[in-house]
């Protein structure tokens, strides 16, 4: 049971966070991205087994951003009339203005934590794999970006020992920002030299093993769209429904 959406279909899982995206940018109230945003938590609870430790971690920012779309249109918001509800000085908050802040910072919260559900609960590499296989997606395209993907941790290393034999070296670390600022090109030069052959290897061993970009008949893994897929994708629609349907009530 907490492992339903980290076996969702890829493919469907990432259509059902897109199409919820997309019809949450068009609800104004703040009613709809909070009850989304409560929603996708709900979710998560029940059907994953993902880290709260590292999903407040990465979701830290966003609520810092929710809040500062909510200090700067309360402050600086377009004059929308309506009953004033508190004013200091200069700065009047109007009801249209307060529902307007409001919802503004609720659907970066939404919209981040639909995106933090998908990210946490998502294999990248059979993310991929659906995509040619469910979207047709140029081999070429999607193997260049698995290929990207399994680099990231090889140049994090990289990145590491480089320092590490500056370090062993004598090498000094200024106190002045932009002097450090200016001394990272002497890492960056030799990681992108080594990305470069990395690269070159890779795309040799791919051309060695007959890798021609054509599209492929057969896939050491097959990804179906299952029951449960569909099942899932409906519970996202029906979610997504009934948080919009909140526009329409009069409160």
């Amino acid at each position: 049971m907490r492992q339903i959406l980290h076996n969702m279909n890829p493919s469907m899982k990432f259509l059902a966070v897109t199409v919820s995206m997309l019809v949450l940018a068009f609800f104004f109230n703040p009613w709809t991205p909070l009850l989304f945003f409560l929603s996708v938590i709900a979710l998560q609870l029940l059907f994953s087994r993902i880290n709260w430790k590292l999903w407040l971690l990465f979701m830290l920012p966003f609520f810092f951003g929710a809040f500062g779309y909510l200090w700067t249109t309360l402050v600086f918001g377009a004059d929308t009339g309506g009953p004033i509800l508190w004013s200091y000085g200069p700065i009047e908050i109007t009801e249209q203005n307060w529902a307007h802040a409001w919802s503004l910072s609720l659907r970066v919260l939404a919209f981040s934590s639909l995106s933090l559900l998908f990210a946490l609960t998502t294999d990248p590499v059979r993310f991929i794999q659906s995509l040619m296989q469910q979207w047709k997606l140029s081999p070429k395209l999607a193997y260049s970006l698995m290929v990207s993907y399994q680099f990231l941790p090889v140049l994090k290393a990289e990145l590491e020992q480089i320092q590490q034999a500056h370090r062993l070296r004598g090498a000094e670390i200024d106190k002045h920002w932009w002097n450090r600022l200016l001394a990272m090109r002497r890492l960056f030069i030799p990681l992108l030299a080594g990305a470069v052959r990395k690269a070159e290897r890779a795309a040799f061993a791919m051309e060695a093993r007959g890798f021609t970009g054509e599209p492929r008949t057969a896939f050491y893994e097959q990804l179906t769209i299952t029951r449960m897929d569909y099942v899932l994708t409906a519970l996202f629609g029906i979610v997504l429904a009934l948080c919009c349907s909140i526009e329409f009530l009069d409160f």
